[in-house]
């Protein structure tokens, strides 16, 4: 997608593409200027895509004008400049996610905007900052909002604006997937399905990064030659099919690289089960989505003889659970990684 796009993700149906063109386009035309807390307030409502039922986002969601708060000592004005459709987006605005806001809500859990007035009391943040949700259930999916300082975390404006939206979701979750659960060393291995996903293209980045293998399965498509090429150029060891996890032939796969020690699952159903049964004794797998909705089934054999691990990941409890901590404005690792294919 281009860059100044404001939507892009997996469930764009049209009726999506349609409310997010026009707010697109109502964010193009807003009259905004940065102004700090002494100037004047210039902008009272914004546009936003609002749903006040559960249910088919194509259905529930409207685009409407929203008035905006008045902006209190610790809040800070903020232009969104983009915001993904993420899975988790569309099973909140379904009802169907572990956490749901209060209705009538605005769509979206991730973005990056920019700050353009701060109240009097405001003191990590100043105009012209980029600045992501720290949690989820702000809303994004509108052209500006009113936040308070402490809900927002400053990011640096001199990387990728694609990169910037998409950075609180996806590579948080594939950093901490790879680091809290299994030590792994240079040289290591991991194996993963869903690996073009937004997740997956992050997970083989930053494993990348510190020397460690990477067994990246996708499903079966018409372009999977395409698709092998690319995840191989943002550094993926291996990219197999779905298919071949079950064939004769993934040992050549172990023949240049370890069995790996941690298996990612986004998928679970057969495709779980896979994975489960090419790890180490001892290994570790941890699910962290569920696109097939299918439930994940251990066998016992991997339970009793190799002694595997089978744990869950939810970026959002991640978060709550450290909130206590001291977040500051940062370049980790992770903020190179490329935008998603």
């Amino acid at each position: 997608k281009r860059q100044h796009d404001v939507f892009w993700g997996i469930e764009n149906t049209p009726s999506i593409r349609r409310h997010a063109a026009a707010l697109l386009k109502g964010c193009r035309d807003a009259n905004v200027s940065n102004f700090s807390h002494s100037a004047g307030r210039s902008i009272k409502t914004c546009r936003a895509l609002v749903y006040a039922n559960h249910g088919d986002p194509s259905k529930v969601l409207q685009l409407k004008n929203v008035d905006l708060p008045a902006i209190g000592e610790n809040d800070v004005l903020i232009k969104l400049l983009a915001a993904p459709i993420n899975p988790s987006d569309i099973n909140m605005i379904q009802g169907t996610y572990a956490i749901l806001p209060d209705l009538p809500s605005i769509g979206g859990n991730e973005g990056v905007g920019t700050v353009i007035e701060t109240g009097k009391k405001v003191k990590s943040l100043k105009v012209g900052d980029w600045v992501i949700p720290r949690d989820a259930g702000l809303g994004t999916w509108r052209t500006e909002a009113v936040f308070a300082e402490e809900d927002v975390i400053s990011v640096p404006n001199d990387i990728p604006l694609l990169s910037a939206a998409t950075l609180g979701v996806n590579p948080c979750t594939a950093f901490r997937m790879l680091v809290d659960f299994e030590d792994l060393m240079p040289g290591d291995s991991i194996i993963q399905n869903a690996a073009n996903s937004g997740v997956g293209q992050a997970v083989i980045q930053i494993a990348a990064s510190r020397g460690i293998n990477t067994i990246n399965v996708v499903r079966d498509r018409p372009e999977f030659g395409q698709l092998c090429e690319r995840l191989k150029a943002i550094g993926a060891t291996h990219v197999i099919k779905e298919e071949a996890l079950r064939r004769p032939e993934i040992k050549e796969v172990f023949k240049s690289c370890p069995k790996p020690k941690l298996a990612l699952n986004g998928v679970g159903g057969k495709s779980a089960t896979e994975l489960l049964r090419h790890l180490q004794t001892g290994g570790s797998m941890v699910t962290y989505g569920g696109m097939s909705r299918q439930p994940v089934t251990v066998p016992v054999s991997a339970l009793i003889f190799k002694d595997v691990k089978v744990r869950g990941f939810w970026v959002t409890q991640w978060k709550r659970d450290h909130a206590s901590g001291k977040i500051v404005s940062a370049r980790p690792d992770y903020l190179k990684i490329k935008s998603k294919i």
